[in-house]
Parts: structure tokens; sequence; C-alpha cells
């Protein structure tokens, strides 16, 4: 067999019941790894006092002095090149050595809880600290600190196609991959535990990593508490699984700031992939829900009062109950702000649902919970290309009737702007105007819209339309620079033919139109008049609003 000598040792830490003997099986079919099965584990039942049908046996034939286990066994001499030492998350316990975590390359293997509970409950009652959720958590972020974060793998993901998991995890832990590691012939090995009767029948039987069943079976609701608990800490380890499929689970964000941002949900401030609302949310159920959109420049918000009286105008038109005060909506938005430290050049999302119903079902009676406040912050510049202007083509998509739902009401149903926003994406424009019923111009469908001939400006009447507090505020800046401006019925053909066309809105601000279905407005380039507006636009935004409060150290 050869000479001893100092061995690579590579740490598997997961749950039980995780396809974690499979993967000790897997590593084991390699010409360079021996293996070793839970050495920790009786030091665990030691220490812990924990009771398993085999532990006076377990005790009597293993090491059960940790910090021995870790020196002699674990990172004792071999005869290959490398050691897989299968761990259980719950089996580090406080008082082993530094030299545990602090040598060799370390990989966790998640599953679903809602698996881990089911099987583990047929052998032991599962207790929280035996699922290691908590452990696999702390040990993934201590890792972190020491700038070596470990690779992190599904068992789903496994099973569903070993061969890719399989290269990337060893590709991971810069060693080669062999084929020898997707078969085995089944039966036990000579290195399985003493506890392998009870638990690796299943195991045993394979001769590689089975697929996952399509159908689960039913979850006792009797481990329904340890779900609850157990769900957060897989989910954030989820996140860092090693992607293998098509479909990205972390795609790029087009402001990579935004990130690590906080949000506000409920009554609390919480971190980006946990700001998240009920499946029984009124916004869930039927898009139930009003919302606005701010915008912050130099420490101020911009018609912070007048987007809050629509919005409360919005909920009582809604026939909303339990609303919350408007001084507590400020604060959370306040909150929300300086958690962030968005000072400047930040966009507000801010949603107020209906609520959280005790049973699914359009009808309000269900709302028992009182409203859901929402407070998205983010890094955001204005969305469109206002030096150099947008394109827009004309939707098939009539806005919403007064007849049917009133656009006054700034809900989150938003579905008829979104198939005329389709229409533009498919149009490659970067919006779409939408027409009334009777094929005037209501607005695109996400600003406010307005022409200007001879330099006269006009803009489509509010029945259709949102009538947008930026358009308010352009319309009061057309006033001041003593522009004429109308309001009344307009023809897609007279902004086709328009001298200049602009867009108005929170998101986007002042965006010059140069291109509608094709045709060139005006000379092509942003016109003086639009100029103006924006200079006193920037003027105005840059000058006036809502002072976000600065923090006071106690």
């Amino acid at each position: 067999m050869g000479e001893e000598r100092e061995v690579e040792v590579i740490h598997l830490w997961s749950s039980p019941r995780s396809v974690s003997t499979s993967l000790m099986y897997s590593f084991s079919q390699r010409d360079d790894m021996e293996v070793l099965d839970e050495p920790l584990y009786p030091n665990f039942l030691r220490v812990t006092g924990a009771e398993r049908p085999y532990k006076e046996e377990l005790l009597s034939k293993m090491e059960s002095d940790g910090n021995k286990v870790v020196r002699e066994i674990i990172f004792g001499p071999g005869k290959k090149k490398y050691r897989f030492c299968k761990h259980i998350a719950s089996q580090r316990l406080p008082g082993l050595t530094d030299e545990l975590m602090k040598k060799g390359k370390h990989c966790i293997l998640i599953r679903n809880p809602l698996d881990v509970l089911t099987s583990y409950d047929k052998v032991v009652p599962p207790s929280f600290v035996d699922l290691g959720y908590a452990s696999m958590v702390s040990i993934y972020s201590e890792l972190c600190q020491e700038g070596k974060p470990p690779p992190v793998i599904d068992s789903d993901f496994l099973r569903q196609d070993p061969e890719a998991t399989l290269r990337g995890l060893c590709d991971d832990l810069g060693i080669p991959f062999q084929a020898a590691m997707l078969k085995w012939e089944a039966g036990p090995r000579p290195f399985d535990g003493l506890w392998a009767p009870y638990w690796y029948k299943s195991t045993h039987k394979s001769t590689g990593f089975d697929p996952p069943r399509k159908y689960p079976s039913p979850f006792p609701s009797s481990l329904y508490n340890l779900l609850e608990q157990s769900i957060p800490f897989y989910n954030l380890l989820l996140r860092y699984v090693r992607h293998i499929t098509k479909v990205p689970l972390h795609p790029d964000l087009p402001i990579p700031a935004n990130e690590k941002l906080l949000a506000w949900v409920g009554d609390q401030i919480l971190p980006r992939e946990s700001a998240k609302v009920s499946v029984f949310d009124s916004i869930v159920q039927g898009g139930d829900g009003v919302w606005e959109g701010l915008r912050v420049y130099n420490r101020k918000i911009f018609k912070l009062e007048e987007h809050l009286d629509r919005l409360f105008d919005s909920a009582k038109a809604l026939a909303f109950s339990n609303v919350p005060p408007r001084e507590q909506v400020k604060e959370a938005i306040f909150k929300t702000l300086i958690r962030n430290g968005m000072f400047d050049n930040a966009h507000i999302r801010l949603t107020l649902t209906r609520g959280k119903k005790v049973t699914s079902g359009m009808s309000p009676a269900f709302n028992h919970y009182g409203c859901t406040l929402i407070v998205l912050a983010e890094w955001k510049p204005p969305v469109y290309d206002n030096a150099r202007g947008i394109t827009l083509v004309t939707a098939s998509t009539r806005r919403n009737s007064p007849n049917n739902l009133d656009s006054k009401i700034h809900h989150n149903n938003l579905l008829n702007n979104i198939l005329a926003k389709i229409e533009g994406n498919n149009s490659h424009a970067d919006d779409a105007i939408m027409l009334d019923k009777d094929g005037y111009v209501s607005e695109t469908n996400a600003t406010n819209i307005f022409l200007v001939k001879k330099g006269h400006l006009a803009t489509p009447h509010g029945d259709y339309c949102l009538p947008g507090i930026t358009r308010a505020t352009v319309m009061d800046l057309a006033l001041k620079e003593n522009l004429v401006l109308v309001e009344r019925r307009i023809s897609i053909s007279e902004f086709h033919t328009a001298d200049e066309v602009f867009t108005t809105g929170t998101m986007g601000e002042l965006s010059p139109v140069l291109k509608i279905d094709g045709r060139t407005v005006g000379d092509g380039r942003v016109g003086p008049v639009t100029q103006r507006l924006q200079i006193a636009y920037t003027k105005l935004s840059a000058e006036s609003g809502v002072t976000i409060p600065t923090y006071q150290h106690p």
C-alpha cells in the first residue's frame, strides 16, 4: 500500500440525510482519495449527551476526544494524496481546535429541510441542533472571514446532474475530476460508521446518484416549527450554490451597488434577499396595492408631500382600511434611506398593499392584518438618455377608461401598461404611446407626454392618464417660463409632426423624444423648449424637497 505521508484534507460539512454518504462513496472511488465517515461523531455524543441506539458501542470503539481526533485521525498521516472527511455540521462543537477550520479545504452540501426532516424523522426525532443549518451558516461565515469561501452544492442539483456538479466541485477544490466518482458497487463499505445499519440502507442499495423523486412524500405537520426555523438558514446558503443550470440563479444587476441594499417591509428593515411579502398578501393575490415613485436629490426627497397626498388618495379610492398614519410612512422612508446611506441619486418605490389575508381570495373581507408598507430604495439614475433622447412607438393596447379602472388611482395592477411596454420592447423602442378609446393620445406606458409646436406646449388632458406629479411640476415651470401651455385632445399625427416632444416622470425626469413610429421629431435633436424646461427642472429639484433627517449620536 506504500508508506504513510502527510495528506491534504477535504472537509465536507452537511446536515444529516443530505446525500452526504453518497458523496462520500463517490469520492472513495477516486484512486487518490481515502475517506473518513464522521470522525467527530463520538465527541458529539460524549459532549452533548445525545442518545442514539448505538451510542455505547460507538463510544467504546471510537476515539471520543475531539481534539485528539482532529490531530491524530483527521490530520494524521495517510497513504494517499487526499483524505475526504464527511462531517455533520452539528458535530463541530465549541472547544475543538481552530486547526480544524484553518487546515485543509472545505465544502458545504445542503438539502431542503422539507426533505431532510421527513427523512430524519423516520429514524430519530429531529431537533434544530441536529439538523445543523445554523452550524453550516456559521462555518460558511467563518471561512469567508478567513478569505476562503467554501463551495456550496445542493443535493438536488447533485442528483439531477451528478457529473456537472462533481466537475464543478472538483474545480473549486483544485483537484481533477475522475469519471469513477459517478458509479460504485452496491452494498456497505469498510469505512462506514457503526451507525450505518440505521441510516445507510437506501445508500447501500445504490450504485450512483439517484435522481430526486418527481413527487415528494407528505410533510408531517408535527415538524412544521422546525421547518420554519431551518428554512431561512437553508435559503441563505442556497444563494451561494454553484450554478450549473442554464437559468442563472444570480443574474447581474444593472447597478451592482444595489446588491446589498436594505428595504422596509411591513414594520422592519430587511436585507434585499429577505425582503419579501406573504403569499397571502393582497399584492400577490390580486395586485391590490397603491404606489409612488420618489427621487432623492442632495439629501432631500423631491415632492414628498405631493406623492404622499396621492398615495393616501389612491388608498382611500380603493377603500383600504387600517392605513398607517402619514408620519409613520414618512419615518419608514427616512429610516430606509438613512440605513442605506442614500442621500442623492436614489429612487424610492413606495408601496402600500391592502395587506395580508387570512385565506386566499379576492374579497377585502379577508384582510384582517392591516396594510403592508414597502419602501424600496435603490441607487438609480434617470432611466432614459435625457441628453440624446429616446424613441417611442404607438401601442395597439389602449389606456384604461375611467369606465373600467380610473387611471387617477395610482394602483399596482399595471397589466394595461405592461402589455403596451411589451409592444415597445418588441419594436426596440424605449417606451410605447398609449391611445384612449377614441384614438387620442393618453400617455406612454410609464410617463406623461408633451409636444411643442411653434413654441407652444400641449399635453393630453387627464381623463385617461395618470396626472403625474412631474407633469404638474413641468406645467408650473412652463408658466414661470412664460410659455403657452394647453391641455387638450391630441391625435398621434400631431405628435408625429410636432417640433419637439418630451415625456415626464419621476423615474426619468424630462426625456426628449427624437423619433415616434419611425418618424423623426422636428430636426431630430433635443429642442430649445425641452432644454429650457430641463434646466428649470434640474434647478428646482436641486433646491427644493423635504430634507432627510441627519443621524445624531445619542
